[in-house]
C-alpha cells in the first residue's frame, strides 16, 4: 500500500510540476479557504480539489481504478479534474477585489513572476496557414487526394506528417497513426516496422507490408535510405514536395481502382 501511496504522490508531483504556477493556485485556494463566503464556491474551488487529492493518494482508489478494468497508465488524468487554473484565477481576482490597489500589485506580481513567456515553448510556432498545421502537409494531401469526393485513398506518411494529415483530410486513410509513436502501449504494425525500425528500409519487406494493408502511396522523406530504388521496384515517384517524396504504387492502385469500379457498376 505504501508503494502505490508514494507512486501516486511522484504522479502527483510531475503533473503539478510543484513549481510557481503550482505555489500561485495553493496561494488562491488557501485565500479562498480562508475569505470565501460563497458556499458554492466552496465547495468547486476549495473542498472539492482537496477531497480529488486526498482520493487520488489514497492507495485504494488507485487499486479500486484497476480492478473496475480501467487502465492503470492513465490513472493521473484523476489529477485533470481538478481546476487549478480557475482556482488561480478566481482567487487573486477576489484578492483584488477585496484588498484593491495591493490587491492588484500582488495579483500582477505573482502571475508576472509564476508564469513563463508562452511564445517561447517549443511546442509553439507561428501559423503558415489557417488549419496551423504545416503547409508541407496540406500540399502533399492535396497531392494524393482523390478527384472523387466519394472516394478515398490510403498513405504511409512519416511520424512527424501522422499527426497533421487527419486534422486536414480525412478521406487520407493510413496505416498507422500516432499510437504508433508512444512505446510503452506496445502497438505493433507491419507497415510501420518496415518503414521506421530499420535505418535502411528493405524495400520488398516494406512493400509486402503497404500491399497487405493496400496503400496506394508511400511518402518518404529524401534523407530515408533504401535498400533499393523505390522505382526498380516498380513505385512512381508521382512529386517531390519540401523534400519528401511521394511514390504510388500501381499494384495496389490498380486494386483499388477495380473495387471503385465495381461498386459504381454495382450501383
Amino acid at each position: 500500500m505504501f508503494g502505490i501511496f508514494m507512486e501516486s504522490l511522484v504522479i502527483f508531483k510531475l503533473y503539478t510540476g510543484l513549481k510557481f504556477l503550482f505555489l500561485l493556485t495553493l496561494f488562491s485556494w488557501i485565500f479562498l479557504l480562508v475569505k470565501e463566503k460563497d458556499s458554492r464556491v466552496r465547495i468547486l474551488l476549495v473542498y472539492a480539489p482537496i477531497i480529488i487529492v486526498i482520493l487520488f493518494l489514497f492507495p485504494m482508489s488507485r487499486k479500486t481504478f484497476v480492478a473496475i478494468g480501467l487502465d492503470g497508465e492513465t490513472y493521473y488524468r484523476i489529477l485533470w479534474t481538478i481546476p487549478m487554473g480557475v482556482i488561480a484565477v478566481y482567487g487573486i481576482c477576489r484578492l483584488f477585489e477585496k484588498y484593491k490597489k495591493i490587491g492588484l500589485v500582488v495579483g500582477a506580481a505573482l502571475i508576472v513572476l509564476c508564469g513563463s513567456f508562452v511564445y517561447q515553448s517549443g511546442y509553439i510556432s507561428k501559423a503558415e496557414n489557417l488549419y496551423h498545421i504545416p503547409n508541407t502537409v496540406i500540399k502533399i494531401c492535396d497531392r494524393i487526394r482523390p478527384d472523387n469526393p466519394d472516394a478515398r485513398v490510403s498513405a504511409v506518411m512519416p511520424p512527424e506528417l501522422i499527426h497533421f494529415v487527419r486534422q486536414y483530410d480525412a478521406s487520407i486513410n493510413m496505416p498507422y497513426g500516432r499510437e504508433m509513436l508512444v512505446e510503452r502501449w506496445g502497438y505493433y504494425n507491419a507497415v510501420y516496422e518496415a518503414m521506421e525500425k530499420t535505418e535502411v528500409v528493405d524495400m520488398e519487406n516494406l512493400l509486402e507490408a503497404t500491399r497487405a494493408d493496400y496503400c496506394q502511396y508511400i511518402v518518404m522523406h529524401q534523407s530515408k535510405q533504401t535498400d533499393k530504388d523505390p522505382a526498380e521496384c516498380g513505385l512512381t515517384l508521382v512529386d517531390e514536395i519540401d523534400g519528401y517524396r511521394i511514390y504510388e504504387d500501381p499494384v495496389t492502385a490498380q486494386t483499388v481502382e477495380g473495387w471503385q469500379k465495381y461498386y459504381e457498376d454495382g450501383e
